[in-house]
């Protein structure tokens, strides 16, 4: 009988061609001479505007990310069988989940209602999102690869578990510029009540050049060390720059391939450029009081109307050619005080996030659209994962859940009216069409006109990318 299976010989031979082949497209690839997808950067223009792989429907992306792990049953995903079953034991589920033992199944704590002409199912603690039921599509099926929210919120923020890699708004810079070279390309607008757990990873530029981070700043808190300090005149701060100025030209003319110094040089003079460019647009006074009033601005809720504030400032951004803006809802805390993390009383603290959140991001859709931004931004809302079906053992809150939750998305380039994917009966798991991270990350950078696969940056030696190596369109919410 002739074997025809290989020899080690083979084996080895073929193993050494394989080597090679890595070797030369290594060597190939250094020597410029394989085709290149990535993006050309000057380093003295950093930010100048790059075109996309193909035709965009997006010019730019609203993110608006509620933190602490907004759950998708008290919200978006209506789940009648879980009303029915309130109060019963769930066999299928672990006895013990991140945070301890499980509890009975337990109802949503806000009543749902059908709305718009699609008869969507939306629960009563968003009633103001509620009317924007048939311009935008829900994503019921995403998953997440961690139930810890640090982490998720990496995974959210930059496609990975770990720290140390760059974040969607810093590849979305990197790719493309942006239109307004008097404002930062990438801007990340923390809560009121304070940053993200993952904190500047969320809008940092891990190993992309620095120069591609976001740049942190609410309406209450502008940019730091923008202005020179009060005993500096005007006109020793020109000199100073002018000086400045001559002799970094003058470094840069003898040291022609410093691309360092070019991208320093090009940060300085936007953030000179910033000086003139970022009070017209952070200062929020010459508002008039009928948009105040359609954020909640003015609510006696403090932390309602810093936030709305805060909404309004996105809109300025987007208005003033920003392309990626980064806009947070809920901050780092122990039991959902200043997030979305309901654990022990869920109502009670969603009964708060609900009013801070609700009429300011429904009130930022709308002035988009009224001002015509939506025909070519983006608009996503999401959260890091989901929340379980029942409560906690001993609680009135739910547990963390990474296997199912819901995020919906708006403007250019998205159906309107559409609902994609489901989770089961109750609401614990995805089951229909079921979506990664990666997948809405990949849908992102194609509304964008971005290949995922294409997006790429050389680090330690691999190809890197904000899909890794997975992600594929959710293409039924495209428009």
């Amino acid at each position: 009988m002739n074997d025809c299976s290989p020899t080690r010989r083979d084996l080895l031979g073929s193993a050494a061609i394989g080597l090679g082949a890595i070797a030369l497209a290594d060597l190939l690839h250094r020597e410029g001479l394989l085709a290149d997808d990535r993006p050309a950067i000057d380093p003295a223009r950093p930010f100048a505007v790059r075109p996309p792989h193909v035709e965009p429907k997006a010019k730019r992306v609203l993110l608006v990310f509620c933190a602490g792990a907004c759950s998708q049953l008290e919200t978006f995903d209506y789940k009648p069988e879980l009303i029915k079953r309130d109060g019963q034991p769930f066999q299928d589920i672990p006895p013990v989940t991140f945070q301890g033992p499980s509890g009975e199944l337990a109802r949503p704590q806000y009543k749902f209602r059908p709305h718009g002409n699609s008869g969507k199912m939306i629960s009563d603690l968003v009633p103001h999102i509620a009317e924007l039921a048939d311009e935008i599509s829900f994503v019921h099926s995403l998953t997440s690869k961690s139930n810890t929210h640090g982490p998720a919120e990496n995974f959210l923020s930059t496609g990975f578990i770990l720290d140390g890699f760059p974040s969607m708004g810093a590849w979305i810079s990197y790719a493309l510029g942006t239109e307004n070279q008097e404002l930062p390309a990438f801007v990340a607008i923390p809560d009121p009540r304070g940053v993200p757990q993952a904190s500047v990873n969320n809008w940092g530029p891990g190993f992309l050049p620095a120069v591609f981070q976001g740049t942190p700043l609410t309406s209450s808190q502008p940019i730091r060390n923008l202005n020179p300090p009060a005993d500096i005149s005007k006109r020793k701060d020109r000199a100073a720059k002018s000086l400045l100025r001559m002799l970094n030209d003058e470094h840069l003319s003898r040291h022609p391939g410093d691309s360092r110094l070019a991208a320093r040089i090009a940060s300085y003079e936007l953030a000179g450029k910033m000086q003139l460019s970022m009070p017209k647009v952070s200062v929020l006074s010459d508002e008039p009081q009928h948009v105040i009033t359609s954020y909640g601005a003015d609510s006696k809720n403090q932390t309602k109307a810093e936030f709305a504030r805060n909404c309004i400032l996105a809109r300025r951004l987007i208005e003033n050619g920003v392309r990626f803006v980064q806009l947070f809802n809920g901050a780092y805390a122990s039991a959902g005080a200043l997030n979305w993390d309901g654990h022990q009383k869920l109502r009670e603290q969603y009964d708060t996030h609900g009013e801070i959140m609700d009429q300011p991001v429904a009130a930022l859709f709308n002035d988009l659209k009224q001002r015509g931004l939506l025909e070519d931004t983006l608009v996503v809302w999401c959260t890091e994962f989901g929340r379980m079906p029942m409560f906690q053992k001993g609680a009135q809150g739910r547990d963390h859940n990474p296997n199912g939750f819901t995020a919906w998305l708006g403007g250019a380039g998205i159906k309107q009216g559409y609902s994609h994917g489901a989770t089961d009966e109750l609401g614990f798991k995805a089951v229909e069409d079921v979506s990664s991270l990666h997948d809405l990350h990949a849908t992102i950078l194609h509304l964008l006109g971005l290949d995922h696969e294409r997006l790429t940056f050389r680090h330690n030696g691999f190809e890197r990318r904000l899909t890794d190596v997975h992600g594929k369109l959710i293409g039924p919410i495209l428009s």
